[in-house]
């Protein structure tokens, strides 16, 4: 089976109903006013990342891309509209052959990104577009949260695996988005099946304490599941005491045994004694998993110690304390009139409070030191500097409506480990700080 041909689940069949209902009212006041086809250019945002963060992860385009395939008003979606009196009769009658049929250009899934970075550029008539807000800041926020918070983790991790086994800490339908935000951040697999049917991702898992507790001894549990999972399984080994599981799981498994799993206590020093105890046992190569409330810190504290692998759930799936990544879609030009030719003006809302932003239909590209590691973002209007033609970083998405930029999920992974290795060191850095590079603003003589 082909899961990239799945689309979205059986029971959310469209996605046009993933929206603001101020968007529909714009949507038929706009109609009404003869302004609604202006050719429009909308773009996706952050103005600043989250405290502490050094760089931004984008992930989420690919499911951005499904939603707009699937942004379809039918009868079902258009009665409840009317019944509710949402909007009017010539309203729905437009919904109800709306296609999106302009064009979307952003950062390919995986790249990362700072303050102020155009992560995705939406153009078409202001009707068609302004109706997308919603549900694409609801993955890309969604998503690129989760992302980010992988890639500390990743960086964290030095290289040794990390398993995605968030599932049970949140909205059933988010978890399989957080598993494969995840995998686009450097973890390399999860727990959750249907993030493994869905998008293919590696699925890992073979018994919880329950399974211990189970049976009459820990020895009958640990029989049982290398009766039915074979010697390289992985023992779960704190249920009781430690030490004696650990002596009981390789007189059962034998030197071969995979793996056992650490899921309380002071991971640190349990690791080390396991690994002796291991190792004097004869088990040498039989690698050792922790678990229990695992975030960036944690992981990092557990560098020096003999782990091979961590799975993460709850610190993952919500960001790690940044559930969100603050995106906003904001209208940054727009035509005088209806007519395609009519020239873009650049728009943006004069605020305080740090909610600027800056008008202009934008380019973006990265600069890089005589070594090729990013010295700046370069963000601008109007004609690309010569010298950064090369580096421009947004690629184009949907094309006249119709997809263009769908990938393999294993592409925008290992994108983001070779963006990520092109960054300064200082991005791997827990500790609090400003974005690893700063954004460079040139304003061209036009936003068109």
């Amino acid at each position: 089976m082909n899961t990239a041909d799945l689309g979205l689940p059986v029971d959310v069949p469209s996605t046009a109903l993933f929206t603001d209902q101020y968007e529909l009212t714009m949507l038929q006041a706009a109609l009404k006013a003869g302004t609604a086809g202006r050719r429009s250019v909308f773009e996706v945002f952050t103005r600043r990342l989250p405290e502490g963060r050094r760089y931004g992860v984008v992930a989420g385009t690919g499911r951005v891309l499904d939603a707009v395939e699937n942004f379809r008003f039918d009868p079902g979606l258009l009665g409840f509209l009317r019944e509710r009196r949402i909007v009017d009769e010539a309203t729905l009658e437009w919904l109800g052959s709306y296609r999106f049929s302009g064009d979307v250009w952003g950062y390919p899934e995986g790249e990362v990104y700072f303050p102020g970075s155009p992560i995705m550029r939406v153009e078409g008539t202001f009707a068609e577009c302004v109706l997308l807000e919603t549900v694409i800041l609801s993955i890309l926020n969604h998503d690129s949260a989760i992302a980010a918070a992988a890639s500390r983790m990743a960086s964290a991790a030095g290289g040794r695996p990390l398993i995605e086994m968030g599932a049970r800490r949140t909205h059933e339908l988010a978890a399989v988005a957080a598993s494969r935000a995840a995998y686009v951040g450097g973890f390399a697999t999860t727990s959750d099946l249907a993030a493994g049917f869905r998008y293919g991702i590696p699925t890992v898992g073979t018994s919880a304490h329950a399974f211990t507790l189970l049976h009459d001894t820990e020895r009958d549990a640990f029989q049982a599941q290398v009766d039915t999972l074979g010697r390289g399984t992985t023992l779960l080994v704190d249920t009781y005491d430690v030490t004696e599981a650990v002596r009981t799981a390789v007189e059962v498994a034998g030197p071969e045994l995979g793996a056992v799993r650490i899921d309380s206590g002071d991971l640190l020093l349990v690791a080390h004694r396991v690994r002796q105890q291991l190792d004097e046992l004869g088990a040498t190569h039989t690698k050792i998993v922790v678990t229990s409330d695992l975030d960036e810190y944690a992981i990092a504290s557990l560098a020096a110690a003999p782990v091979d692998a961590y799975g993460v759930g709850t610190q993952l799936v919500t960001g790690s304390g940044h559930p969100t990544a603050s995106m906003v879609y904001k209208l940054v030009a727009r035509a005088e009139s209806d007519d395609p030719g009519a020239p873009l003006v650049p728009v943006a809302k004069k605020s305080t409070g740090g909610k600027t932003s800056i008008g202009g239909r934008k380019w973006a590209a990265r600069r890089l030191d005589a070594h090729g590691v990013a010295e700046a973002e370069v963000v601008g209007t109007g004609a690309v500097p010569a010298e950064l033609a090369d580096r421009q970083l947004l690629v184009e998405l949907v094309k006249g409506g119709e997809v263009v930029g769908r990938e393999p999920l294993d592409a925008v992974r290992d994108r983001h480990a070779a963006v990520r290795s092109r960054l300064p060191l200082s991005a791997a850095q827990l500790s609090r700080g400003e974005p690893v590079l700063a954004t460079e603003y040139v304003q061209g003589p036009s936003g068109s």
